[in-house]
């Protein structure tokens, strides 16, 4: 029975995505080609999760995506899927990717959902068919499948049961410690086409849908990355899950600080520890000059550089270490300190130029999920783009830190000196609220999908919190849209305007 895959794939072939490491487009049936592919993406060799495979799509020279595509025909469907079968038990050790049946402009296409193995490596004859097979391990190559040879083949063979943290069973937990309603929202805010079945699935095979659940049929276990993404409490499991954010009004060396912690799911964490420094820490100026018309905006630290350096400790620290991320924030510098540091493989040289390039990723399924949420591209992006936009705004050069054991890794983002102060909200009106209204604007956190906001106030009719609770909050101006323009986007949140934030500050007396 074919499967919803946790993946939009009309968006996906929307956005031109081209074939690369961790996609292949095949305008046909080819089980030789398409199984070393699944070979290929099964060995997850760079450790980005694995791939997908779309059979009935065909593509331009460049790799792009043709419209419409060629697709398969009704009667092809079931004999692909038996013969997609049968090839797959030649895989060694055995390994079956999941399989779903898509429409994209009424054409039916075949997309195999191919994740990193949990014992790799994985080889496959090299023509499934031929009556004298011999087997071979394969890997992605950017856009190609190889044979893995040579040091290659031996440093796949290295990887055996080497199964990131990440992606391992949690032995100490149960299926039922995963969350549905945040499982659902996550599939809600990326457009999967899975979040139309997901509320009459059953918990167990939600998960296994979405790779956060495996083992025997009569024992799953939710693996790490479920935990981490779709438990309201994962520091129960993994202790030291959380972003600390320290304020030293006075310095680094004065004697008071300011420290707010956030908990919970990791997408949500991060967007809200965000939320909360740019809310409260980050402030804009503008220079005039009197050789030139337009005036120079600058600010103390650039959001876009935050935001990099945040999400890069979030994706690439240790859970297995009891050592929570810290921010540590004063007049002169923004600093992002997480545990441990960069693989030994990257020079600290390279490191400071913005020239590291890792072949391996701590956390292969973090970064997959943060990716969907699109707070990462995870293609080692992050330093180039923190050092261009500190450029960007005139701030000096950002400082990246390690030791030669790779203990820590800290960011430092020095302030621009011509903007050293923190922001005071102060709107002008401090209007009346309803008490449905007050319950929105005091559970609201960093920003949050509708489903998410109703979850917290614990209402079950959705017309009912739509009348009563959301659409209210947002006509009194407490509540916005981050996306207004698209109010029927999946990817809609709400967020609190400097309004509710200054009468929740003066409410309820939090400053946050």
């Amino acid at each position: 029975m074919p499967a919803k895959l946790p993946i939009n794939l009309d968006d996906l072939l929307r956005q031109r995505t081209v074939e690369g490491e961790r996609i292949e487009y095949k305008a046909g049936w080819n089980p030789d080609a398409i199984l070393r592919t699944v070979c290929a993406f099964a060995n997850d060799f760079a450790n980005l999760g694995g791939g997908y495979v779309v059979i009935g799509q065909d593509c331009d020279a460049d790799g792009q995506p043709i419209f419409p595509p060629v697709g398969l025909a009704d009667n092809q469907l079931d004999r692909i899927q038996q013969e997609l079968l049968a090839h797959c038990q030649l895989i060694q050790p055995p390994y079956f990717p999941m399989l779903g049946v898509e429409e994209v402009e009424h054409r039916k296409l075949i997309v195999l959902w191919a994740p990193g193995g949990q014992t790799r490596p994985y080889k496959v004859p090299a023509s499934v068919t031929a009556k004298h097979k011999s087997w071979h391990y394969y890997i992605r190559r950017y856009s190609s499948t190889v044979e893995a040879k040579g040091e290659v083949e031996q440093e796949l063979l290295s990887l055996t049961a080497k199964i990131p943290f990440d992606d391992r069973f949690q032995q100490m937990a149960r299926v039922a410690d995963l969350s549905a309603p945040l499982m659902e929202a996550f599939l809600h805010e990326v457009g999967s086409e899975l979040a139309d079945d997901a509320a009459a699935l059953p918990l167990e095979a939600l998960g296994r849908q979405m790779n956060v659940v495996g083992g025997a049929v009569e024992a799953p276990m939710p693996k790490n990355v479920g935990l981490l993404f779709f438990n309201d409490a994962p520091e129960r499991f993994f202790p030291g899950t959380q972003i600390d954010v320290l304020w030293f009004p006075e310095g680094a060396g004065g004697d008071r600080f300011e420290e707010k912690t956030f908990k919970g799911p990791l997408g949500r964490i991060t967007r809200e520890a965000l939320d909360y420094i740019r809310r409260n820490y980050l402030v804009e100026t503008v220079i005039k000059h009197p050789q030139r018309a337009e005036a120079e905006r600058v600010w103390n630290f650039p959001y876009a550089a935050i935001e990099e350096a945040l999400v890069n400790a979030v994706y690439h620290r240790s859970y297995e270490e009891r050592e929570p991320i810290e921010v540590r924030i004063d007049r002169d510098e923004l600093v992002v300190l997480s545990f441990p540091g960069p693989d030994r493989s990257i020079a600290l040289a390279d490191l400071q130029a913005g020239r590291a390039v890792s072949r391996r990723y701590r956390n292969r399924r973090i970064g997959e999920f943060l990716k969907e949420l699109d707070l990462t591209e995870g293609r080692a992006t992050g330093i180039p783009k923190i050092l261009k936009v500190m450029a960007a705004n005139g701030s000096p050069q950002p400082v990246f830190e390690s030791d030669e054991e790779r203990t820590s890794f800290v960011i430092r983002l020095p302030a621009h000196p011509k903007v050293k102060a923190t922001p005071e909200v102060t709107p002008e009106v401090t209007p009346e609220v309803t008490p449905e209204v007050e319950r929105v604007v005091v559970a609201l956190e960093g920003e949050w999908p509708r489903q998410q906001l109703q979850q917290a106030l614990g209402l079950k009719d959705d017309e009912h919190f739509r009348k009563a609770y959301l659409l209210p909050s947002l006509e009194a101006g407490m509540i916005e849209m981050t996306l207004p323009d698209k109010p029927r986007s999946s990817k809609q949140r709400y967020r609190l305007t400097a309004q509710g934030r200054h009468w929740l500050k003066h409410h309820t007396g939090d400053g946050a």
